[in-house]
C-alpha cells in the first residue's frame, strides 16, 4: 500500500479584492510548488490559496497529477472508512490561504438546510448543497467585521450619527431604541429573544433602504466622519475615542464609494486580530474581512449569500432573513487556542519554546494545528488519528515524515496525509521559526478534548 503522505499541487485564485504580486501571501505559498498553469505576475491580485477536494479548485497529486478527491475516492483507507461514509467520499473540510487586500463583501454562509434550498433554486449563485461555518487565523495582521455589536452601541450611534438614523428610518430607530434601552445585555432568554427581532427590524430596514437614499447619505457620513469623528464612538466599546471607525469609512469609502456597507459597519463589530489570533463563524453570522493574510478553514462549500461591498450578486432578501441575529461583544467572538496535547515535543523544541496550539471550533468537520518550531533541530511527532490531514507550511523549512517516507517541507509547501498515519516534523531552520497549519477532521476523536489538560478551544459567535 502507499504510504500516506502526498505533496498537493494547490490552486490559487485571482480576484480582484486580492493583495498584488508577492505581496499576497497566497501566491507565494502556491508558487513554492513549481506548476505550468501558474507564475506570479507583479501587478496582478491573488486571493486564495485553495487546499482539498472541492471541484471548484482540487488539489492535485504532485507525483501522478491526480486529483486528491480521485485518490481519496479509490482508497477509503486514507479518509478513513467512518469519514468517508459520513462525507460521501470527499474531505469534510476546506483549507485556504486568504490574502486579503480590500473589503470583502458583507455576507453570511447559509446553514445546511438553507443551502440545500438554494441550491436547487438556485445553482448558478449558490454552487453546491452544504453548509459552510468557518474559523480565521491571523497570519499577518488582519481586520474586519464580524457579528453584530452589543446593542448599546448600535443604540449609540443611531442617535449620534444623523445619517445612519435617515438610513435606518426615524420610526424604525425609536422602535429599536425602545425594545433595548436598559435591556443590552440582558440574559434573560425571553428578552434576548425580543432584541434579536429589534435588532432584525432595524437592521433589514436598513438593508432596504432605496439605492438614492444610500446615494445621498453617503457623502454625509464620510464628512462627519473626517470633521467630527469623536461622535463615532461606541458607548462603552472598544471604538470609544471614535477616531478607529471614523476612519475605517474613510478606507472603506474610498474603496465603494457610497455604499450600503458603510452603515452596515455601525452595526457590526470591528475585529482585528494579531497573528496567532482567530474566531469561528457559525453557519449564519454576517461577516466582511477587510484586510490582512488569515488561514481559513471551513466547511466545504462555496456558498456566499452577500449584501454589500461587491459588484457581483447581491440577496438581501435572503440574508437579513437567515442571519442569527447574535450580538456579542468582541472579546466573545474571538477563539481561545489551547495546547495540543496529542503530539511529542523533543528537547530541542522544548528548550526553544516551541509548541503546538489547537484551534477547535464546535463543529465536527475540522480541527486546525498551528506548530511553531523555533530551532534547527526542533521536532514533532503527531499521534496517529482516524482521519485525514493537510499541513502547510507558512515560514521556515524542515522536513516531514510518515513511517519511511520522508520530504522536504518548506514555505507554501502542502502536504496530505491519511488517516492512521504517525506524523514527525523536524525544523532545519536556524534564522527563524519553522510554522506549520494542520488542519484535521477526526469524529469524536481527538479533537473533542474538554479545558485545561484535557483542552478545547471554543468560539462563541
Amino acid at each position: 500500500m502507499q504510504v500516506p503522505l502526498l505533496r498537493l499541487q494547490c490552486g490559487c485564485n485571482s480576484y480582484e479584492w486580492g493583495k498584488v504580486g508577492k505581496d499576497s501571501a497566497a501566491a507565494r505559498y502556491a508558487s513554492a510548488t513549481p506548476s505550468d498553469s501558474f507564475s506570479i505576475q507583479e501587478d496582478k491580485p491573488y486571493a486564495e490559496l485553495w487546499m482539498g477536494t472541492h471541484p471548484s479548485n482540487p488539489s492535485k497529486d504532485v507525483t501522478t497529477g491526480r486529483t486528491l478527491l480521485d485518490l481519496v475516492q479509490d482508497n477509503q483507507a486514507l479518509m478513513s472508512q467512518e469519514v468517508a461514509e459520513r462525507y460521501q467520499q470527499k474531505l469534510p473540510f476546506l483549507f485556504k490561504v486568504l490574502s486579503i487586500n480590500k473589503a470583502l463583501s458583507i455576507q453570511a454562509h447559509p446553514n445546511k438546510k438553507l443551502a440545500e434550498q438554494l441550491h436547487k433554486k438556485d445553482s448558478k449563485n449558490y454552487p453546491d448543497d452544504n453548509h459552510k461555518p468557518e474559523m480565521t487565523i491571523a497570519i499577518t495582521p488582519f481586520d474586519g467585521l464580524c457579528g453584530f455589536r452589543p446593542l448599546n452601541e448600535i443604540a449609540h450611534f443611531l442617535q449620534h450619527v444623523p445619517s445612519l438614523r435617515a438610513m435606518v428610518g426615524e420610526e424604525e430607530a425609536k422602535k429599536f431604541e425602545e425594545a433595548v434601552r436598559g435591556q443590552e445585555t440582558t440574559e434573560d432568554s425571553s428578552k434576548a429573544e425580543e432584541n434579536k427581532k429589534a435588532l432584525q427590524s432595524a437592521f433589514t430596514a436598513l438593508m432596504n433602504a432605496k439605492p438614492e437614499a444610500v446615494e445621498k447619505a453617503a457623502p454625509k457620513l464620510i464628512q462627519q466622519a473626517k470633521d467630527e469623528g469623536s461622535k463615532f464612538a461606541g458607548s462603552g466599546g472598544p471604538t470609544n475615542d471614535g477616531k478607529e471607525l471614523a476612519d475605517l469609512m474613510v478606507r472603506l469609502n474610498g474603496q465603494f464609494p457610497g455604499d450600503l456597507g458603510l452603515f452596515v459597519s455601525f452595526f457590526l463589530n470591528y475585529v482585528q486580530l494579531d497573528i496567532g489570533e482567530a474566531m469561528f463563524l457559525k453557519a449564519d453570522d454576517i461577516h466582511a474581512y477587510l484586510s490582512g493574510d488569515i488561514i481559513e478553514c471551513m466547511a466545504s462549500s462555496d456558498n456566499v449569500v452577500r449584501a454589500g461591498f461587491t459588484p457581483k450578486f447581491k440577496d438581501i432578501e435572503t440574508l437579513t432573513s437567515m442571519l442569527t441575529y447574535s450580538y456579542a461583544p468582541i472579546s466573545e467572538q474571538k477563539m481561545h487556542p489551547a495546547d495540543y496535547s496529542y503530539c511529542k515535543l523533543n528537547q530541542a523544541a522544548y528548550s526553544s519554546s516551541s509548541a503546538a496550539v489547537l484551534y477547535d471550533p464546535p463543529i465536527e468537520e475540522f480541527s486546525v494545528v498551528r506548530t511553531a518550531l523555533n530551532a534547527a533541530g526542533a521536532k514533532v511527532t503527531f499521534e496517529a488519528i482516524g482521519g485525514p490531514s493537510i499541513i502547510l507550511c507558512t515560514s521556515g523549512r524542515g522536513t516531514i515524515s510518515v513511517g519511511p517516507k520522508k520530504e522536504e517541507i518548506n514555505e507554501g509547501f502542502v502536504y496530505f496525509v491519511g488517516a492512521t498515519a504517525e506524523v514527525v516534523m523536524e525544523s532545519a531552520s536556524g534564522d527563524g521559526p519553522f510554522v506549520t497549519f494542520k488542519a484535521f477532521c477526526e469524529l469524536g476523536g481527538k479533537e473533542s478534548q474538554g479545558e485545561g489538560g484535557e483542552s478545547k478551544a471554543s468560539g462563541k459567535m
